[in-house]
């Protein structure tokens, strides 16, 4: 089994959470600079103006940062789907989706670091595999927001489609924002993709 990739430890106190913050914040204007081979510890707590050893005292290695780089990038979608799911059962589930959508390829546009985190991620089997988990703890949420709009799916197989609703999204809107592509037709190419997936979906239960 592949062992997953935390922290050493998460900061409780304001001074430590300001330099865990900065140290990441750094991390992710290096990454998009350089790219995940060039990239290194020592480079990042350079810039962030702090001893290597204080940067090791939060993450053994550049592997590390990555994958908590990507779970931060997750918690403003989190927090999109959240509001979406207060506004259940007046949304249907087809409204959830494009609005959700909508959201998370202005996030991606407007963001080009998040691109360079999520080829990061892909580098290893350990990256690979935390990154894993934070698509599907998006996707157990996803299913949970879903249950009262399809009662008829059984929760099993709500969940695998949740899961892979949101795998495919997340490699259609890296592709989407790839040198040369025209990133509202991808959207576009996604949102229908999806609908036919959900109604296909749905119809076979």
């Amino acid at each position: 089994m592949t062992d997953l990739l935390e922290p050493r430890r998460r900061p409780t106190q304001e001074r430590s959470r300001l330099k865990f913050d900065a140290l990441l914040r750094v991390s992710r204007e290096l990454l998009l600079e350089v790219g995940f081979e060039a990239f290194t510890c020592e480079e990042v707590a350079r810039r962030a103006g702090v001893p290597i050893g204080t940067l090791y005292q939060f993450f053994a290695n550049k592997y590390v940062i990555v994958c908590e780089l990507d779970r931060q990038q997750a918690v403003a979608v989190h927090e999109e789907l959240a509001e979406l799911a207060a506004q259940i059962p007046s949304l249907d589930w087809l409204s959830v989706m494009n609005r959700l959508l909508d959201h998370m390829a202005t996030l991606w546009r407007e963001d080009p670091s998040r691109r360079a985190v999520w080829h990061a991620v892909q580098s290893t089997p350990s990256t690979r595999a935390t990154a894993a988990v934070t698509e599907r703890e998006f996707a157990a949420e996803v299913a949970r927001v879903l249950a009262p709009l399809t009662p008829n799916t059984p929760r099993e197989r709500r969940r695998v489609v949740a899961e892979v609703v949101v795998h495919v999204v997340y490699s259609m809107l890296n592709f989407s924002v790839r040198d040369g592509q025209e990133h509202a037709e991808a959207v576009i190419e996604l949102k229908r993709l999806l609908s036919a997936y959900l109604l296909a979906a749905e119809s076979t239960t």
